[in-house]
């Protein structure tokens, strides 16, 4: 279905979570290799793994800048994982990951070193994380395809333990489609956002009193023309052919207001604009109810500044970023620059991935696959973007990266490289340095942090 084969995607996984284990080696895992030349793009991608991000941190936990040492920081990465026939009763429609659920770390404050902390045991690829502001609870997508005989993905909730950052599972409900890709938090903490890759649907969950997950209480399906299978804006010779092929919703976030949502259709080359009822937890088609990229370029992700009035968006096939000024009142968008995600005279095939802001607006990340790089680009007065430099991500195929909560770590989750790399932000050039530290996790897929004294 697809000539190239990008990562290992992901596909939905979420039924119920197996309990705490405090170290991985008392796991037992039936892993089959997948490394076969001929696979195509979709299928290699299924054997293992956006948001992620993005704001795939907690705003609130993401960026505070206070050391408190008096409890452990604490990171949980999320993986593409392989079916646990021994440990979950399900079946899952997808090839085997490398990762063995939620992995757990405890984070060195002052060299971003990582060290292991447990494994939450989960063979349905738990892709996406978010935790609430409160630090309480913390929630996973599941990306698979399908549920025993049922054609959905899952969504599961856990308590995190306040003395050790493990997770308890609370409960796993429907995503509203198949292979949840993305996880947000409504800013009233009321709901969750979920968007669904392979089911090109969108779902709102409501969050109940004690963090457990109720039925949607919308789904919204994707529909219209699917975008060519060239981009628009691809770099000369590329051959990178990602979702053109259905509907496949990648993306799913609020704006800082509230009051609007958005969320992106790789597929359909659009950003769709939704009012959001805070009391029904349904969303209305805004006016207009959805902006156009350039056809087949495929937009990804995004992030607004903090000044909330600039939106940026990453097209995974067409390696652009694009500028858009933000209307709060309206939940409008209009686009005012693009700008390449890789260096000049950069040829050949590449795929898009993360895109993050630096707390202080000053700086835009971006995530290039293939090119193995992270794009840095300063952010001018008016929110226009150049280009400073790129960094080396020390490993295959980036599939996302996270801030740690001060903003002076930048943590890549390099997904064929089974692998984190950490590096450390030059908060004043914006520029990466390696820090010469690495995790090592199976085909990890998003990152987020927890300070546990900051747990209410």
């Amino acid at each position: 279905m697809i000539a190239y084969y990008k990562c290992i995607r992901s596909v939905s996984c979420g039924i119920a979570s197996t309990g705490w284990f405090p170290f991985a080696h008392t796991l037992s895992f039936r892993i089959s290799s997948m490394n076969h030349p001929k696979l195509s793009r979709r299928s290699f991608l299924k054997t293992s793994v956006t948001m992620a991000g993005t704001f795939p941190l907690v705003s609130e936990l993401a960026h505070a800048n206070s050391h408190d040492v008096s409890e452990p920081l604490m990171a949980y990465v999320g993986t593409f994982s392989s079916p646990l026939q021994d440990v979950l009763d399900t079946q899952v429609d997808l090839p085997p990951g490398n990762g063995r659920g939620i992995h757990l770390f405890q984070v060195d404050r002052e060299t971003g070193g990582l060290t292991p902390a447990g494994i939450h045991a989960m063979g349905t690829s738990p892709s996406c994380l978010a935790v609430n502001t409160a630090g309480t609870h913390l929630y996973s997508t599941n990306e698979t395809d399908r549920v025993g005989k049922e054609k959905h993905g899952s969504v599961s909730s856990f308590k995190i333990s306040k003395k050790d950052g493990s997770l308890i599972p609370l409960n796993t409900v429907n995503s509203g489609g198949a292979g949840p890709t993305y996880v947000s938090i409504h800013p009233s903490g009321r709901y969750l956002l979920i968007a669904n890759y392979f089911g090109g649907s969108v779902a709102v969950l409501p969050i109940l009193q004690d963090g457990r997950l109720g039925e949607p209480t919308d789904i919204k399906n994707d529909t219209g023309k699917i975008g060519p299978t060239t981009a628009t804006n691809a770099p000369e010779g590329s051959f990178a052919f990602s979702g053109h092929d259905r509907t496949h919703a990648h993306m799913i976030q609020s704006d800082p207001t509230g009051r609007f949502v958005f969320h992106v259709d790789l597929g359909l080359d659009k950003i769709y604009s939704w009012k959001f009822d805070e009391k029904t937890g349904k969303l209305t088609a805004n006016n207009p109810p959805s902006i156009s990229l350039p056809p087949g370029d495929g937009p990804r992700h995004f992030h607004f500044h903090p000044n909330g009035r600039w939106f940026y968006s990453i097209q995974e096939e067409g390696s652009t970023l694009v500028l858009f000024d933000y209307d709060e009142q309206a939940g409008s968008l209009t686009s005012r620059q693009t700008i390449s995600t890789l260096p000049d005279g950069f040829k050949g095939s590449n795929f898009c991935s993360e895109i993050l802001v630096s707390d202080d607006g000053k700086f835009v990340y971006a995530g290039n696959r293939l090119h193995d790089s992270i794009g840095i680009f300063s952010v001018g007065s008016n929110g226009e973007l150049t280009w400073i430099a790129d960094e080396w991500t020390r490993g295959n195929y980036p599939r996302s990266f996270s801030f740690d909560p001060t903003g002076d770590f930048l943590y890549c989750c390099n997904q064929r490289a089974d692998s984190i790399a950490v590096f450390k932000v030059d908060r004043n050039t914006g520029k990466l340095q390696f820090t010469d530290h690495y995790a090592a996790v199976g085909n990890p897929s998003h990152m987020v942090f927890l300070d546990l004294a900051k747990i209410k």
